[in-house]
């Protein structure tokens, strides 16, 4: 029967390896498994804390991105209103400096057109004057002797060649 000692169950050592068993759960659990639930516990309250943290960074660089998307946006507008604005003033600047010019040379085409009227004037008060100092001439002459009238006009002729080419 020895090989029956063997195989055989004894209750008295399954009772006492379940108590030792028991014990040891309580001492672990007590000394072991609180302590590190507690410090998986505060890890994962740490991980929770990353995770908000790390979310309200993302909603708050999402929002500065759209303030800053808006700023670049009002930014470029206000660049094209700057540009259309100096494109709008350098397009009157360039009206008015044309308009000036074309006053300038309005004015200066009717100083041209007054001076030219003065000189015909002049020349015409001179072309008299010389006519008249040729009647003078011619009187004198018809004076000293008696012209008929093909004398006459040879005679005028004559004072006209002549004056002719005293101009050129």
């Amino acid at each position: 029967m020895q090989t029956l000692d063997i195989i055989s169950i004894n209750i008295w050592n399954i009772l006492i390896s379940l108590v030792n068993l028991l014990i040891i759960f309580l001492i672990l659990k007590k000394l072991l498994f609180k302590p590190v639930k507690k410090v998986l516990d505060q890890r994962q309250g740490q991980v929770g804390k990353l995770y908000d943290d790390a979310k309200t960074a993302k909603e708050l660089a999402e929002k500065e991105k759209e303030q800053y998307d808006e700023k670049l946006a009002m930014a470029h507008d206000e660049a094209v209103e700057i540009v259309s604005a100096a494109k709008e003033r350098a397009e009157r600047m360039g009206d008015e400096i044309v308009d000036e010019a074309n006053r300038k040379a309005t004015g200066m085409i009717k100083r041209a057109d007054e001076e030219i009227a003065q000189q015909r004037k002049k020349a015409m008060n001179e072309i008299k004057e010389d006519i008249s100092n040729i009647s003078v001439d011619i009187a004198e002459k018809v004076i000293e002797r008696e012209i008929d009238e093909r004398d006459h006009k040879e005679l005028i002729d004559k004072f006209i060649n002549e004056i002719g080419e005293d101009d050129e």
